[in-house]
């Protein structure tokens, strides 16, 4: 069985009617695609104006600005140490019957103002205590690094035994000259 040869306008129709089938199937299609688009994007502005409405977007941004403020705080805490100078100390260093003393310049670190109004009335005793401590050690006291790091710690831990409403956190050497 075979075909018979087409007249070309028959094959002119056909190919008209499967193109108006082609955009048939394209226009049923099209609506279909747009009702999708317009019901993600009716999605996507409704959950928007949830979160706007609800505010969780400001309140993780309150969250962050807490937490800038806190560090900012700290920061502005840290950087708010008081150091303390004390007069310079010339001191006769024990043994070698005087033959050796110690020039040092002291500075105290202090984590409050408060603390640096209390060094204030009590710097009679705070010198006293610092000459007294000196005075007691000998020149192989305070030529190694271990020996000015133990002065270090005793006059912190002496010093702040007179204080109430603060400490010293830290004690510095300006000066440190044996001779």
């Amino acid at each position: 069985m075979a075909e018979k040869p087409k007249k070309p306008a028959e094959e002119k129709e056909e190919r008209e009617e499967q193109e108006g089938q082609d955009e048939a199937k394209t226009k049923k299609g099209l609506p279909i695609n747009l009702i999708i688009i317009g019901i993600l994007a009716v999605s996507l502005i409704g959950g928007g104006l949830f979160v706007w409405k609800a505010g969780i977007i400001s309140k993780f941004s309150e969250k962050e600005d807490a937490k800038t403020e806190e560090k900012s705080e700290t920061d502005a805490a840290s950087e708010a140490v008081t150091i303390y100078e004390l007069d310079t100390f010339i001191v006769n260093l024990a043994g070698d019957s005087g033959n050796h003393y110690l020039k040092v310049k002291i500075s105290l670190e202090l984590d409050s103002e408060k603390a640096k109004t209390e060094v204030e009335k009590r710097l009679i005793p705070f010198r006293d205590s610092i000459l007294t401590l000196l005075t007691s050690k000998t020149v192989e006291d305070v030529k190694s690094l271990e020996g000015k790091a133990q002065i270090r710690a005793e006059i912190m831990t002496m010093l702040n035994q007179y204080l109430k409403a603060g400490k010293i956190s830290n004690v510095y050497f300006g000066d440190f000259i044996v001779q």
